[in-house]
């Protein structure tokens, strides 16, 4: 059986604007349960998921109780796995004749001296009102720039360069588990004099997802967001989905914006260094997206 690793958007597990509950986030679940119980039906499965919105409410809520000093971002993204992890694995559970769901804690090491530690870019929690920014910076020391027309905090989000767990998720993959892991892109372990250590940073799902489906000689990696499709003239009335398309062609759309950029650069990155097909498009699309019938196809020539 052929092994499919997906990446989750943040916006799949809960949508831009909605509030950031349980009760929410068990509603968009259910949806993910769905698709992913079909595809498991097909493929095995590495579930790999973004966790921006949560790992910045963690903080918020962190920040709020000030008899104890804050958690760092690593131990934050940590409880994030946790979380996200945990609902993934009961919803995923509850499906007739499901197969056994497991949930990875996934350390992931970066460079210290990744260039990105010096221009925080990665969008963690919530939006705010721009107007809010100098208050938000001063009140909390944090480094806030806009998303859209809303404003919220960016961290760290260094390149992945190796996952130190891959070798218990191919064991549980062996033993036909759907497996999740590197959840919001992993936590971040840089090497120090006495091993590795976390980090704050946030690494991008996407990447990671790329990365891991190379570790796990994986041969689809599919990134699922809200879009059903890359577009060529995204937002004007020329807008095209492209539907089979090649690095070089999807080359331009690998710009650092923090939307589709870093999945372009994900599928051009597994493609290239693979030989194998990568996929975009919308989370209902799932399994028509795989078999090349919606969504974006990334291959070579």
């Amino acid at each position: 059986m052929k092994t499919l690793v997906i990446a989750l958007g943040g916006n799949a597990l809960l949508q831009r604007g909605e509030v950031l509950s349980a009760d929410n986030q068990y509603k968009s679940i259910a949806k993910i349960a769905s698709a992913i119980g079909e595809l498991a039906e097909h493929y095995r499965i590495v579930i790999v998921h973004g966790n921006g919105p949560q790992v910045g409410l963690l903080a918020l809520q962190n920040l709020a109780y000030e008899a104890v000093p804050s958690y760092p971002l690593d131990i934050l993204g940590a409880e994030s796995q946790g979380m996200i992890g945990y609902m993934l694995a009961q919803r995923l559970s509850q499906n007739a004749n499901a197969r056994p769901v497991s949930t990875i804690l996934t350390r992931v090491v970066v460079d210290k001296n990744d260039p990105a530690f010096d221009t925080p870019s990665k969008y963690i929690g919530p939006v705010y009102e721009p107007e809010r920014q100098k208050d938000l910076e001063r009140q909390y020391g944090w480094q806030m720039k806009l998303d859209g027309n809303y404003l919220r905090r960016v961290v760290p989000s260094p390149a992945p360069q190796s996952i130190q767990d891959s070798e218990a998720i191919r064991l549980l993959l062996d033993k036909r588990h759907i497996v999740i892991c590197c959840g919001g892109g992993g936590i971040p372990m840089i090497e120090g004099e006495e091993g590795y250590r976390g980090v704050e940073a946030v690494i991008d799902k996407d990447l990671v997802a790329s990365l891991l489906a190379r570790e796990l000689n994986a041969e689809y990696l599919m990134i699922l967001t809200d879009a059903d499709a890359v577009y060529q003239d995204w937002g004007t009335p020329q807008a095209k989905a492209l539907r089979q398309v090649t690095p070089d062609e999807l080359r331009p759309f690998a710009a650092p914006d923090g939307a589709m950029g870093p999945k372009a650069e994900a599928a051009i990155e597994f493609v290239e260094k693979t030989g194998k097909k990568a996929f975009i498009g919308a989370l209902k699309d799932a399994l028509a997206i795989v078999r090349e019938e919606k969504g974006t196809c990334i291959r070579l020539a």
